[in-house]
């Protein structure tokens, strides 16, 4: 009898459907960030770089070798240089920035939660984001004067429409059901925002910070160019006028390693604030 049963399942096992023997395929997407490979890939970069200057591939006056980019690094450090340009260039960042986010964040919640902003807002930021904000710094200059409010007030306006964009989305992309819940149970304006359209939003809105904080460094360094004595594009430009390229990559790496610090802070702010995810 149990020779039969034996029998019975193995022919059962046969003749099963293709099918059940497939493997499981439906992973998704998640990919992972892996520091090792991050590193290891500048580091390749610089030896080659390296590499190409002590053979004559690469002439140190077009491009010098990471090894003179580092001595001209430390002097700057060391005279104290590189810290008087860096304070600089971090007020006006961080000013300008500050002020353009909270303007736009502001406009951005007024053109996604009410009528009568919509039209006028969409149509406003439509009309001026295209023009390149750099274009626009000679009529900040006549507007505030050559000092620091022309370049805060470059900085806020560059800032100021990517921001109101992501906001915007990140408000329209809210699910309505969620927000007709909030109100059938009779919760007040400012509750529903807080929330429900905040948190919502706020992944739109994150994204739209390292947008933003990009083109406040170009804009920062293009004002500095323009018109500043101290700032890490005053220090790029006067290097580039002097033929000192050291010094002029020396400050294009500082500005690699802010752009990084930045990501790193923003990465922080979004595992802090997007932890309920």
């Amino acid at each position: 009898m149990s020779h039969d049963i034996s029998e019975v399942r193995a022919e059962r096992q046969s003749t099963a459907s293709p099918a059940s023997h497939v493997r499981f395929r439906a992973t998704g997407f998640n990919p992972k960030a892996n520091p090792v490979a991050a590193w290891g890939f500048f580091v390749a970069v610089i030896a080659l770089w390296q590499l190409g200057s002590s053979t004559g591939v690469i002439s140190e006056l077009a491009m010098p070798s990471p090894v003179a980019v580092a001595k001209a690094l430390w002097q700057l450090i060391v005279s104290g240089d590189l810290w008087l340009h860096l304070g600089a260039s971090l007020q006006r960042l961080v000013g300008g920035w500050i002020m353009g986010t909270v303007a736009g964040l502001f406009v951005g919640f007024l053109v996604g939660m009410f009528s009568w902003a919509r039209s006028p807002g969409v149509a406003f930021v439509s009309a001026l984001f295209p023009i390149p904000k750099i274009a626009l710094l000679p009529l900040f200059i006549i507007w505030f004067g050559i000092g620091e409010p022309s370049k805060f007030a470059t900085i806020a306006f560059g800032v100021f429409f990517p921001t109101v964009i992501n906001t915007f989305g990140g408000v329209d992309n809210v699910q309505r059901n969620l927000i007709r819940m909030g109100q059938s149970f009779d919760l007040p304006m400012w509750s529903v925002i807080r929330k429900i359209i905040l948190p919502g939003a706020l992944p739109t809105i994150l994204s739209g910070f390292r947008i933003s904080s990009s083109i406040a460094i170009i804009l920062l360094i293009a004002a500095e160019m323009i018109g500043a004595q101290y700032g890490i594009g005053a220090l790029i430009l006067a290097a580039g006028n002097l033929y000192q390229t050291d010094q002029l990559i020396a400050g294009v790496v500082v500005l690699s390693l802010l752009g990084l610090c930045v990501s790193w802070l923003l990465g922080r702010l979004d595992r802090w604030l997007l932890g309920w995810r």
